[in-house]
């Protein structure tokens, strides 16, 4: 076993002729939370996507639990015991709330954790079953039998990240999981972020209100045109006299 979950090396990454990112490295350790910050086109997505293996236009190595994934495919990957809240939900629309949460569920320890506890390294009586995310959600609970295409936009985020609650994950990637919501909502996101970090799930966060990514996660890249120009702890980042000019703000 390693502490590590995610170690990537050197990644760069192209659409077609544009080269995207230009050799990062990233980690993540376990129950660790990173928060990924920058404006908009400086490649925090397509980062994600490479970690992830929808990018196939990529170098460099990426290790998941200690084993290469530098070639992994998405499900490959999903199957470590990494799950994914992608911008813009990814929900199924024609399936109701129950069928969106059941049909990703999988029992504890089937990813890179080891097999004695859940992914989060919790017990497994503190797994996220159905019953736990819609006490988490309860606005999931009153529309159980909805379609997921009847659901508000704060719905859907709910739904999507209960979704990848009950993969029994050891990594929850959120891109923008705030993005146009209602601040009442946004405010239900960030606790149940919370939540999920104080159950010992490591994070990566991608939101553009950096100061709460920086209010919650232990370590924070900064990227600018495909490269990292600030990293450290949340701390470091935050007082880095440049961060300023790095977010535009």
């Amino acid at each position: 076993m390693t502490d590590s979950i995610i170690d990537a090396r050197g990644l760069h990454a192209w659409y077609g002729s544009s080269h995207v990112l230009h050799g990062i490295d990233l980690q993540i350790g376990r129950g660790e939370t990173l928060g990924l910050l920058g404006r908009n086109g400086m490649g925090k997505s397509t980062l994600i996507r490479t970690l992830l293996g929808h990018v196939t236009q990529r170098e460099g190595r990426i290790t998941l639990f200690g084993h290469d994934a530098s070639n992994a495919k998405p499900h490959e990957v999903a199957r470590q015991g990494i799950a994914y809240v992608p911008e813009g939900r990814g929900i199924f629309p024609n399936l109701t709330v129950r069928e969106n949460l059941v049909m990703a569920a999988r029992a504890p320890g089937k990813g890179g954790a080891p097999r004695a506890f859940t992914s989060s390294g919790t017990h497994p009586g503190d797994a996220w079953t159905l019953g736990r995310v819609l006490t988490t959600f309860p606005r999931l609970q009153e529309r159980l039998n909805h379609l997921g295409g009847q659901l508000s936009g704060g719905e859907q985020q709910m739904l999507s990240i209960g979704r990848a609650l009950m993969t029994h994950p050891s990594l929850v990637i959120l891109d923008e999981a705030t993005e146009g919501l209602a601040p009442l909502i946004v405010a239900e996101i960030w606790r149940v972020i919370g939540e999920i970090r104080a159950s010992g799930i490591a994070t990566l966060i991608v939101d553009r209100d950096y100061r709460k990514v920086l209010a919650r996660c232990d370590r924070a890249l900064v990227l600018q045109k495909g490269r990292v120009m600030l990293q450290g702890t949340a701390a470091e980042v935050n007082n880095h006299p440049a961060l300023a000019g790095c977010l535009g703000v």
